[in-house]
């Protein structure tokens, strides 16, 4: 039970970055911005998907332990 916990935890985790970056992305292309907002943007989403890689990899590191 603590495993399928844990899977959902990160699954959540995953979804609400994964709606973060593509908020970023949809807003960039229907938007316009100034070259400020565009790059901060774009590094806010460089930083969401090295958070999700980040997270994945501490979901496989901790798996065996919950097992």
């Amino acid at each position: 039970m603590e495993f399928l916990g844990f899977t959902l935890d990160v699954i959540g985790k995953l979804l609400v970055g994964f709606t973060a970056i593509m908020v970023h992305h949809r807003f960039l292309l229907e938007h316009k911005v100034d070259e400020f907002v565009f790059k901060t943007m774009q590094r806010e989403r460089v930083l969401g998907v090295i958070g999700i890689i980040l997270i994945i990899i501490g979901y496989i590191l901790q798996v065996p332990g919950k097992l």
